[in-house]
């Protein structure tokens, strides 16, 4: 099955099979209450209305608590605080006058716990107390012995991590809201180069209580979502809009969907493309292209990339490079190979049948070794010029991130990697965008590349980090 020339990038929306619900979408994530790990002293505690009969229910009467969020979660907290009250108990600050019991996550430890208060020491007459004590007074509907459940406190006060040497306090102030713990965290995220006030309050909350509460909303889409976008050819968009179309399984887009060429592809060959490629089987691939080239032309040089020149065991694809030592005669190669390749049977679908990057050419399909059992693999043929070679094989080699660190190296020294070349004197305006192209440097090897970046030169196998 051939396909035109596409825009791999490219997504063809399929059509809906259910209707969207008319109301439009709820909004799933109400604000939540805001807790103050350090709210004023002077804060008015949570008292419950007194009624009559309500006198038996009230076993927390004597109990003034204040409850840390941080590791407990803070719905949990916030359950507690609900049921403290309605027992009889008051909520209060962790500085207000009369506090009897501070209840933090079981893990925690007291020098922590005082500095998330931000408070040198426990207010006198306090005790701090693992959340499992209270849980246990709620249990059994009274207020039990806090003895192995109560956090021993340092010798020392807790100097505050807030406070440096010479530097004006930060510690809220009584009656101030602005200065609460949460604002101080989330404006200190907001220091981080490009955290935002939303990205911050979501830092603050996996801090706070090491989950993050979106993600109860979304798990069940995740697994689906991962399913979809392992087809070929189907983005994270595709797979969200056949997500809200109703669609769970592989079996509804195969049904249901409307699909590419490149997709039902993908799909039809799903669990193949999936399986990773052992390093035996990859040669024998690379082997194939390179006898059905050099039949055409003997002189032909053909190399297998990415992961595999690399050593690894196994690769997810296969990327051969072409070109010819004379800078000719790779020219009118590109077709007549894919052709021989298909008359052999060894290509069976193809997904681009042809890419054009500047003078090179590109082939993304899928191939089939003969013989039973064999698996259907996702195969690139790239077809470069030999002037080029160097810089593509250093490209299509890999891995990613060693790419960008070569490429961001050589923009700091005013020159320009890519897949067709390595230039210098490469001018570029404020916003890093190129004015001027420079000058192309000579790469016949890539040992050239790296020494006009002035780096000793690594083997591919080198280059896996």
């Amino acid at each position: 099955m051939a396909a035109a020339p596409i825009n791999p990038q490219t997504e063809r929306p399929g059509s809906s099979h259910t209707s969207m619900d008319p109301r439009g979408i709820l909004k799933a994530f109400p604000k939540r209450k805001k807790f103050h790990a350090n709210p004023s002293p002077k804060a008015l505690a949570k008292i419950p209305k007194k009624e009559d009969g309500e006198g038996a229910t009230e076993w927390l009467s004597s109990l003034r608590a204040h409850v840390v969020p941080t590791g407990i979660g803070r719905a949990r907290a916030e359950l507690f605080e609900k049921q403290i009250v309605q027992h009889g108990g008051q909520i209060h600050s962790a500085q207000a006058p009369g506090v009897t019991h501070i209840v933090v996550d079981d893990d925690m430890d007291c020098e922590r716990a005082l500095r998330l208060l931000k408070l040198p020491r426990l207010p006198l007459g306090a005790q701090l107390v693992k959340s499992a004590w209270l849980s246990l007074c709620l249990q059994e509907r009274r207020l039990v012995d806090t003895a192995g459940f109560s956090i021993s406190t340092p010798d020392r006060p807790v100097s505050p991590p807030w406070r440096t040497e010479g530097a004006p306090s930060t510690q809220a102030q009584p009656g101030s809201d602005e200065e609460s713990s949460d604002g101080e965290e989330t404006r200190e995220a907001c220091r981080i180069p490009g955290i935002g006030k939303r990205m911050a309050e979501k830092i603050v909350e996996i801090l706070e209580s090491g989950h993050l509460r979106k993600l109860d909303y979304i798990s069940d889409s995740v697994p689906v979502l991962e399913l979809f976008s392992n087809i070929w050819g189907a983005g994270t968009k595709t797979a969200q809009m056949w997500y809200h179309q109703g669609f769970r399984s592989l079996e509804d887009i195969r049904n249901k969907a409307s699909l590419t060429t490149q997709q039902a592809i993908g799909l039809k060959h799903y669990d193949d493309f999936l399986e990773r490629i052992p390093r035996e089987e990859a040669a024998e691939i690379e082997q194939t292209v390179r006898e059905s080239a050099q039949a055409l032309n003997p002189g032909l040089l053909c190399v297998a990339c990415g992961s595999y020149r690399r050593g690894k065991v196994t690769c997810g694809d296969v990327d051969v490079l072409l070109t010819h030592p004379d800078g000719r005669s790779h020219q009118g190669i590109f077709s007549r190979l894919l052709d021989s390749l298909r008359q052999r049977g060894f290509l069976t679908d193809d997904l681009v049948s042809q890419e054009d990057n500047g003078q090179q050419q590109k082939y993304l399909g899928v191939c089939q070794l003969p013989g039973p059992g064999q698996r259907h693999r996702r195969l690139d043929i790239i077809v470069v010029p030999y002037s080029e070679f160097a810089c593509a094989l250093l490209y299509f080699t890999g891995s990613a991130h060693f790419n960008r660190s070569m490429r961001a190296l050589a923009k700091t020294k005013g020159m320009s990697l890519s897949e067709h070349a390595l230039s210098t004197g490469v001018v570029r305006g404020t916003r890093g965008l190129k004015v001027t192209s420079g000058r192309v440097l000579p790469t016949p090897t890539e040992k050239d590349v790296f020494s006009f970046l002035g780096l000793p030169y690594r083997e591919p196998a080198e280059r896996d980090w």
